[in-house]
């Protein structure tokens, strides 16, 4: 896919629908994402207008489908946390390989930084190793392959956090592993976090 083609520009309410087709299938088919039941419409448009008030949510459109989305979320709400947050990132099935992801990650990381942002985190669900205690085989898990973790590798994050059989879903027990992308140095005064709000005007 050529990426010159692909456009990045800040998500709206008004995107909930198209954003829903594509996390839909995560959730009915797939362990990536926890949930258990698919959010209405506007369930989904209160999520992106709330992550807006303090957080970048990107749309990745290719000629004029959105194909992709990614946005960052609060770590912990305490004010000793706000140059850390949760990134996610999520992929039209048709899309995904291309060179989408790398595109998406890399334009909220821009945005990060002109906020703040020291520490990037992401939750991400992990099917054991073959060799672990577990009746499932990473490589034969219909509903969970261990890409996401390999893409945040890539991507420059490292793990730095391991938890066993902390998920639940298809009959089946999940790892949850964190892995973590440092994005500047850490100051003993650092530049105050900026809420996307004041970054981004409607």
């Amino acid at each position: 896919m050529n990426n010159n083609l692909i456009k990045i520009r800040t998500a709206s309410e008004d995107d909930a629908k198209e954003l829903l087709r594509i996390y839909t299938p995560y959730v009915t088919d797939t362990a990536i994402t926890f949930e258990y039941e698919v959010p209405s419409v506007d369930e989904f448009a209160d999520r992106i207008k709330n992550t807006l008030i303090r957080y970048p949510y990107l749309v990745a459109i290719k000629d004029s489908q959105i194909i992709g989305y990614a946005y960052a979320s609060e770590f912990k709400d305490r004010a000793a946390y706000d140059w850390a947050v949760e990134t996610t990132i999520y992929l039209d099935q048709n899309h995904r390989g291309q060179g989408v992801g790398k595109k998406l990650y890399t334009a909220l990381e821009r945005v990060l930084k002109k906020q703040n942002i020291l520490n990037m985190n992401a939750c991400i669900a992990y099917a054991p190793d073959s060799d672990a205690v577990t009746d499932n085989d990473a490589d034969d898990d219909v509903h969970l392959s261990n890409a996401s973790s390999e893409f945040h590798q890539h991507m420059g994050y490292r793990k730095v956090a391991h938890f066993t059989k902390c998920g639940y879903k298809f009959g089946t027990w999940y790892d949850m592993i964190w892995m973590e992308k440092i994005l500047g140095e850490h100051t003993a005064a650092p530049e105050s976090f900026i809420p996307f709000s004041r970054l981004w005007f409607p």
